[in-house]
């Protein structure tokens, strides 16, 4: 089954590079397992980094993207989740309104992070 959606990884962005790089990784590894649901995979930050949540939405849409969900890669539900990210989002959908764009729950939501932290934990 071909996809028929792109997906947009969105974190927060850092002034250090390599945190910045760890995201791209993490969206590559994501890309290469999820193509029977979304094709592309990419990423955008909201702040200190590039692309900007806009820029990324708008590089999908050019390139051919209809469907695009939005996944915040964050823990909880601050401003930037509330608030900031629907606000971006907003924006290009204002510009492109025949464009679905769908905000994810954010990854701390996610029913496997209290497992995820245990195994961190058992990681020593």
């Amino acid at each position: 089954m071909a996809s028929d959606a792109a997906l947009l990884i969105v974190a927060h962005g850092s002034r250090r590079a390599a945190s910045n790089d760890e995201v791209r990784e993490l969206t590559r590894r994501i890309e290469a397992i999820s193509a029977d649901h979304y094709d592309p995979v990419a990423c955008a930050f909201l702040e200190l980094a590039e692309p900007s949540i806009p820029d990324g939405l708008r590089a999908l849409i050019e390139g051919g993207a209809r469907r695009i969900v939005v996944v915040p890669y964050f823990l909880s539900a601050g401003r930037h989740v509330a608030e900031d990210i629907p606000g971006e989002v907003s924006l290009v959908l204002g510009e492109f309104p025949d464009i679905d764009i769908r905000i994810a729950p954010y990854v701390g939501l996610a029913a496997g992070i209290p497992g995820l932290v245990l195994d961190q934990a058992a990681a020593l």
